[in-house]
């Protein structure tokens, strides 16, 4: 645990491990926040069996990058709406007595000049002591959220985490020959760009095919080194995407009235279903997406960047299925943490 990430509520009680609340014996419950370029997201958990039980959640969007590109800052918009976020965060951690900790910001903090001078204030002003990992760790963290949604016949998968500000592409695999054997992380890259970034460069609202073109065109050239060195020998693999794009395409492909994640974690697409639900959203007109309960105004502007993404990477790694994840670095951090606690079993 990085002593970077606490909630700072007074200096540690009794000897307490850093990284755990002070004040209090050790409840076993732990707590994982993700503060992404455009999410904002909470979990809270108690080891259960092989896993964990989930008490309390918390996910909004933030925009916390927004601008960034442009200015090189986080805007004090943005600043606002995290802090508004965060201190609800701040207060669930609170309430359910978490005591093992991992609190981490991604990219838009390791883009932003302003960034130390953000967390000084997020720590001041709610509690949360932010540690900014790097692209690597986020790669890591995706892989073990993700890894029990592998197919296990297979020999592995491409897994993809489409940020707002990154996306990272990482392949895993493992022998499904032998029982137990854990999936290992192959070779591992993450590109600069995400929902937020490229929608802002190109525009997300009133996206013409043309348009859309130019934004694989970008993705790909960020793309193809590393699907020239890794992209052979994809039989019985399968791309393993975790993100709100790949769960948000998940939702208008099924039609759902409102979004339901019992029905996206872990549903499988084949190569013309992702195709098609794609074709279906570029031939929406923007207010059409903002009515859309899978969609909505927080994402309608943000989508089609996303599958402009989605597509660089399938183009360079053709397979024919999808599983889709609605899970990720928060659960990737809560298995670590316990693992680490030895309250969870390493599978």
């Amino acid at each position: 645990m990085n002593d970077d990430a606490r909630l700072c509520d007074g200096p540690p009680a009794g000897g307490a491990p850093s990284g755990l609340i002070a004040a209090g014996a050790d409840t076993g419950v732990y707590a994982a926040l993700d503060l992404g370029t455009n999410n904002c997201r909470l979990l809270i958990a108690c080891p259960s069996g092989d896993g964990f039980r989930v008490v309390d959640s918390f996910s909004r969007i933030i925009r916390l990058g927004e601008g960034i590109a442009a200015t090189g800052s986080i805007s004090e918009a943005a600043i606002e709406r995290a802090i508004a976020a965060l201190s609800i965060c701040g207060d669930k951690i609170r309430h359910r007595r978490a005591r093992r900790l991992r609190l981490i910001a991604t990219e838009a903090c390791r883009a932003a000049g302003n960034a130390e001078s953000f967390r000084a204030r997020v720590a001041a002003e709610t509690g949360i002591k932010l540690e900014v990992i790097d692209r690597e760790t986020e790669a890591t963290l995706a892989v073990i959220g993700c890894s029990p949604l592998l197919d296990p016949r297979g020999r592995g998968a491409i897994l993809f985490d489409i940020g707002g500000g990154s996306t990272e592409l990482v392949r895993i695999e493992r022998d499904p020959h032998t029982p137990g054997d854990a999936p290992r992380i192959k070779a591992w890259m993450s590109i600069p760009l995400g929902v937020v970034t490229l929608a802002e460069h190109f525009g997300g609202r009133n996206v013409t095919k043309e348009l859309y073109a130019r934004m694989i065109d970008e993705v790909a050239q960020h793309v193809a080194p590393f699907a020239a060195e890794h992209g052979r020998d994809l039989r019985d693999m399968h791309m393993l995407g975790t993100s709100g794009t790949v769960t948000t395409l998940a939702g208008v492909f099924l039609n759902l009235p409102r979004y339901d994640r019992r029905r996206i974690d872990g549903i499988w697409m084949n190569d013309a279903d992702v195709s098609a639900t794609i074709q279906k959203l570029l031939c929406m007109s923007y207010e059409d997406r903002v009515s859309n309960s899978c969609i909505s105004v927080e994402r309608a502007d943000l989508v089609l960047a996303g599958c402009a993404i989605l597509d660089a990477i399938r183009n360079a790694f053709p397979m024919p299925r999808l599983r889709v994840a609605d899970r990720g670095l928060r659960e990737g951090m809560l298995v670590e943490m316990m693992r680490e606690d030895g309250a969870l079993r390493a599978c």
